[in-house]
């Protein structure tokens, strides 16, 4: 597993609490609260219209 800088977990009204991270290459990652070890690598652009969208309203669902 990358070593992995995880934020302080998300949670939106009636989902899941996730976490998003960094390692030192600038890769980006999402996993649900507590799961850490289970993640979703991609881009940092991806991850982040992701995040938006999740928080927007729009891809709740997702988590």
């Amino acid at each position: 597993m990358p070593n992995v800088d995880w934020e302080e977990p998300f949670c939106g009204e009636g989902a899941s609490c996730y976490r998003v991270g960094t390692d030192d290459q600038g890769n980006s990652y999402i996993a649900l609260a507590g799961a850490e070890d289970t993640f979703l690598a991609d881009t940092q652009e991806a991850l982040q219209q992701m995040i938006r969208d999740i928080k927007a309203g729009k891809a709740d669902h997702l988590l």
